[in-house]
């Protein structure tokens, strides 16, 4: 998903298909390994893996952090209601999957206004009436939460997951950005959760801060770009609400599942994560 690019729908709407241009959604899919992605989006792949070879490996690691704050809210937490922002191409463990594993009656929306994961995530979810998929704008709240598919099968009088998880630090503007994100959190009853990631700078003379640099700079313009922003902004996007234990941290850090399999590269120590609870 391209947020300066992203167009208002409905479920039974589509934009218009654009091949000509790599797309987040279908760039992650590749690094995960999926199969709905394009030359295009395997190109930027190639460049993203010349400068961060572990790019593979953290597109794992996050997806795995969502699936354990998914499963912490809908095993431990009883959340029935999710709300995924930028969702991306339907792939191995989604929300959906791993919430309804946990929690039979969770309802599900998707939001993403790439058609190729409208269409594709429409397919996939065909016979799964918990789970939805719409073309909304994340980046106008005020529209996206008035979606005929977000008002029909979400209840924001009771608590509601927000999943807002790789998607923010491709909104350049800071105060844009905080305030998108603050229009969703007013909009959630108390009870509910918020679950963001977002890129880091380390703000520290160090090859990590060398590497987020680069990454900023080798992407600006091709619609994939992002920006890395610093612990006390990135809290920001947190207010109104109360973080959980262990609080902001490297996506690693957030309660991991046994020992650790894969060695950590610099990419690891380039997000931060967290989830919190509106009061």
């Amino acid at each position: 998903m391209t947020p300066g690019d992203l167009r208002s729908g409905t479920e039974g709407g589509s934009a218009s298909l654009d091949f000509s241009k790599a797309s987040l959604a279908r760039l992650s899919d590749a690094l995960l390994g999926g199969h709905d992605h394009y030359e295009v989006d395997r190109e930027a792949m190639r460049r993203l893996l010349a400068i961060a070879p572990g790019a593979r490996t953290m597109a794992k690691e996050h997806r795995d952090w969502l699936v354990r704050a998914v499963r912490f809210l809908a095993g431990k937490r009883g959340i029935d209601q999710f709300l995924d922002l930028g969702s991306g191409m339907p792939t191995a463990e989604n929300t959906h999957q791993v919430a309804q594993r946990y929690n039979p009656d969770a309802q599900v929306v998707y939001v993403d206004n790439d058609p190729v994961v409208q269409v594709h995530g429409r397919a996939l979810l065909e016979e799964n009436y918990l789970t939805h998929v719409t073309g909304a704008d994340l980046t106008r709240p005020a529209e996206t939460l008035a979606d005929e598919v977000v008002k029909e099968y979400l209840d924001f009088t009771r608590p509601v997951a927000l999943i807002l998880t790789s998607i923010i630090h491709h909104i350049d503007d800071f105060e844009r950005a905080k305030s998108i994100v603050a229009e969703y959190v007013a909009a959630l009853a108390p009870g509910s959760f918020l679950l963001l990631t977002h890129n880091f700078d380390p703000e520290e003379d160090s090859p990590r801060q060398e590497l987020a640099r680069l990454l900023e700079t080798s992407f600006q313009g091709t619609g994939l770009g992002s920006v890395f922003r610093t612990r006390e902004q990135i809290t920001e996007f947190f207010d109104g609400t109360d973080l959980l234990r262990p609080g902001l941290v490297y996506l690693h850090e957030w309660w991991p599942d046994g020992p650790r399999i894969h060695p950590l590269s610099e990419l690891n120590f380039l997000t931060l994560g967290g989830v919190a609870r509106k009061q």
